[in-house]
């Protein structure tokens, strides 16, 4: 049985008055397994972002449903784990009360996530006093402390420097290899998805559609250092190829939109 079914999903957004509705999703099929670790990947506008907030149970679908483990998605619940680009820490609690905020965890779980995204030592620390890794570490173990069956990561490091995004990615990967946890992961970095990724889900120009998907057969534990590869490169050109199309076709839309 799959984890996670997203059945002929489609979003409409209103348009202005007196205009066409914006469709941003057409017809999303996507099964996602036990243990997998599926990255989407697509053109800016494509709306990544949007079905992941569906499943987030964040954003209703126009149309279509979204089933995990057999039952229907329509609001958010611990049984998903959330990371959103930004931070999303609340300033006025320390990193150990961000993490514990709306969870069911005891003050021991949260030590153990603290200690395994490398904040011990920063329990008593206010987000302000950390960096922009240090903060995007504490919203992974916020959103791990619910013990989510699905963990939704909706570009968790596009604002960090490249050293630190590279940090994270082992971090994430790290923690994925050792509970085994269903990952939902949105990127528009291509490296970062060959990286992460059993499967890589190419999303076509808006409307959304899954246009490939690209099984990533790379060993784990994964290494910075397999980035610079054959294996690699060859998934690379690949992707590349596929996105490119993707990102013309965008751009071209762009251009005739009033």
């Amino acid at each position: 049985m799959n984890r996670l079914a997203i059945e002929a999903v489609v979003k409409q957004f209103p348009g202005v008055p007196g205009g066409a509705v914006t469709r941003a999703l057409e017809r999303i099929d996507l099964s996602v397994e036990d243990n997998d670790f599926l990255c989407i990947l697509g053109p800016s506008g494509c709306g990544k972002s949007t079905l992941l907030r569906i499943v987030a149970g964040l954003e209703t679908p126009t149309a279509g449903s979204v089933l995990l483990d057999a039952q229907p998605v329509s609001r958010p619940g611990p049984d998903r784990g959330m990371v959103f680009q930004s931070y999303t820490l609340f300033p006025w609690l320390t990193i150990e009360q961000n993490i514990l905020f709306g969870a069911r965890s005891t003050h021991a779980k949260a030590a153990d996530l603290i200690s395994r995204v490398g904040l011990k030592g920063f329990e008593n620390h206010y987000p302000k006093m950390l960096s922009g890794g240090m903060q995007q570490r504490t919203a992974l173990a916020r959103a791990l402390a619910n013990d989510p069956k699905v963990l939704l990561l909706d570009e968790p490091f596009g604002a960090l420097d490249h050293q630190t995004r590279a940090l994270m990615q082992e971090l994430l990967l790290g923690i994925w290899e050792a509970d085994r946890k269903t990952v939902l992961f949105v990127t528009h970095d291509i490296d970062e998805a060959i990286f992460m990724a059993n499967r890589v889900a190419v999303m076509s120009a808006r409307p959304g559609r899954i246009k490939a998907i690209v099984p990533i057969d790379l060993q784990h534990p994964r290494h910075y250092t397999m980035k610079t590869s054959a294996e690699f490169s060859a998934y690379k050109a690949r992707l590349t190829e596929e996105i490119r199309v993707e990102a013309m076709k965008a751009a071209q839309m762009e251009e005739v939109s009033p």
